[in-house]
């Protein structure tokens, strides 16, 4: 019992099975498009483990029943680096969605191969992709067995969201939210833009708030101005004020001065 113990845990599960992530530019360019835009479907959930070519491990002591998916996502894990996935270190949660893309050097027994181990192992989802031909097939899980999708046009995933469309000499897939998957120079564009637009966005805040400054401080000296103006109403109507009141002094003097004349018999109308 000791001795069977010991051999189990010697049990090397490699990182690597030595082939190659893509057959050529085209797949290797599927792989990534699909596996990053999974992850930035999915970057706001911690509990959503997406990989790209990792070998997967579904039996604990045995290091040859594996495969590795061109892309594969697991609802029910953290994110995290690993250097392959055990699944009875992950609480025996399989990947339920898998991705294939097809390269000329697939063989027909290779594929027909990963389809009973997709089935027999849990996978709930399995899409395979040929560029080349274009040409998309899925598979979805119906009473434990993997059964074709009849009509994979317009195909909206169950577990992703996603949407696959055949178009015009190429495969569209679209997120929850109609935005299209995109590679890494488009995206990177994409990003560019949006930066632009963002510096653009705040130089015309920058320029309205200057404006508004502006238009504050135009606001002010006009108040400014017209606080003025009634200052010099207000000294204007002092000045006539002061003005009436030394004609009313002069004709109060004058009337004085008469009316003294008067009782002096001296009339200032006389000669």
């Amino acid at each position: 019992m000791v001795r069977e113990l010991s051999q189990s845990t010697d049990i090397i599960y490699p990182d690597s099975d030595g082939q190659p992530m893509a057959d050529n530019t085209k797949q290797f360019r599927w792989i990534v498009v699909i596996k990053e835009n999974l992850e930035l479907l999915f970057a706001d959930n911690p509990d959503v483990f997406v990989a790209g070519d990792l070998l997967w491990y579904p039996v604990e002591g045995n290091n040859r029943l594996r495969r590795a998916p061109d892309a594969m996502v697991v609802f029910g894990r953290p994110k995290g680096d690993r250097g392959s996935y055990k699944q009875w270190e992950e609480d025996n949660i399989a990947p339920q969605v898998v991705f294939e893309i097809l390269s000329p050097g697939n063989r027909v027994s290779e594929m027909v191969q990963k389809q009973a181990f997709y089935e027999h192992y849990g996978v709930e989802e399995y899409y395979i992709y040929d560029p080349d031909e274009l040409d998309l097939a899925g598979m979805l899980r119906h009473q434990g067995r993997l059964e074709p999708i009849e009509e994979i046009q317009d195909w909206v995933s169950p577990r992703l969201g996603i949407r696959f469309q055949l178009g015009e000499g190429t495969l569209n897939i679209f997120t929850p939210t109609g935005d299209p998957f995109l590679g890494f120079v488009e995206l990177d564009r994409r990003r560019r833009d949006a930066e632009a637009e963002r510096d653009r966005e705040r130089q015309r805040a920058n320029l309205a708030e200057e404006e508004r400054q502006r238009e504050r401080q135009r606001a002010n000296l006009a108040e400014e101005e017209r606080q003025r103006e009634r200052q010099r109403a207000n000294l204007a109507e002092e000045e006539r004020q002061r003005e009436r009141q030394r004609a009313e002094t002069a004709e109060a003097q004058l009337q004085a001065m008469e009316q003294r004349l008067r009782e002096l018999g001296l009339d200032s109308g006389d000669n």
